[in-house]
């Protein structure tokens, strides 16, 4: 391609103009200008490029979509390196399509300080969605958290008195309607940190302090699950420590605890232990034992 010279330099003033910063560079006879600043290096959106893969809430056909996007965000060269990333297919990925809006429904209601009316589903043996019960859920929206690659919202319950999370993805047919929220009182000492780290995959339970003794070797999963804050202190048995933790007692935390076999045992409160002893025993039961 030809151009004037004067046309290139009040091309390349309006670039700075426009806070595009073109760099030149000399390279015997020749000059070569290049974007020296953009608004994401090439590791950022692949970085990008990854959480949107191995986001299961957002479809494989939106995934798809917004990785294109990014991709006009590089030179074509560039794209190709995350164009190799995009792998998509054969992810289990959410299917309700219409989770963007869902979202943004829920921020919207968030943000007018109102309630809303959903339609809560569930799979069945036909691998078909259907309500989980009859009728509609009236709840209050308090925040959005991304959980075990699952987008949830953190609601307060009028009826039941208590917080509690949905799957987004599971949720249809919201509608804000026109009384406020409630639950103030419980959400303005809310931890979303703690909430997260006591609750097993999302799954609620009567909260506990557990004591739960462990093989040192383990410290990093208790670390990795509970946070560097935790105190660890020696057991009697040499090779083996303590800890304290708050967490949501729930048949997950048992499964939890029960993938980490004969290194990890909860000592305490003894309603716990004995509850533990009898999800041992019956799954003992089940397969003969």
């Amino acid at each position: 391609m030809t151009a004037d010279r004067k046309s290139l330099y009040d091309d390349l003033r309006a670039l700075e103009v426009l806070g595009i910063e073109v760099t030149g560079e000399k390279n015997g006879r020749e000059y070569y200008y290049y974007v020296s600043n953009k608004q994401f290096e090439i590791a950022e959106l692949k970085l990008l490029t990854d959480a949107i893969q191995s986001s299961k809430f957002i479809t494989e056909k939106k995934s798809r979509d917004l990785i294109k996007k990014l991709m006009t965000l590089v030179s074509r060269y560039e794209a190709t390196q995350l164009q190799r990333q995009v792998v998509v297919q054969g992810r289990i990925k959410a299917m309700n399509e219409s989770i963007y809006y869902l979202v943004d429904d829920i921020h919207h209601a968030i943000a007018t300080n109102r309630k809303i009316r959903f339609r809560y589903m569930q799979w069945n043996l036909k691998k078909q969605m259907e309500p989980r019960r009859k009728g509609l859920y009236e709840v209050s929206p308090w925040a959005l958290t991304w959980d075990d690659e699952n987008y949830y919202l953190i609601a307060y319950d009028a009826e039941a008195e208590k917080i509690k999370h949905y799957r987004v993805d599971k949720m249809q047919s919201i509608e804000l309607t026109g009384e406020r929220r409630e639950g103030r009182e419980f959400f303005d000492r809310f931890d979303m940190a703690a909430y997260a780290k006591k609750s097993f995959g999302m799954y609620s339970g009567e909260d506990e302090r557990v004591r739960i003794r462990f093989a040192d070797h383990l410290v990093g999963v208790l670390i990795d699950r509970f946070g560097k804050d935790i105190t660890i202190l020696p057991d009697k048995t040499p090779g083996w420590s303590q800890t304290a933790v708050n967490v949501a007692v729930s048949d997950q935390f048992f499964g939890w605890i029960f993938a980490l076999g004969t290194e990890a045992e909860i000592i305490g409160p003894d309603h716990v232990v004995e509850r533990f002893r009898a999800e041992v025993r019956a799954l003992g039961s089940l397969y003969g034992g």
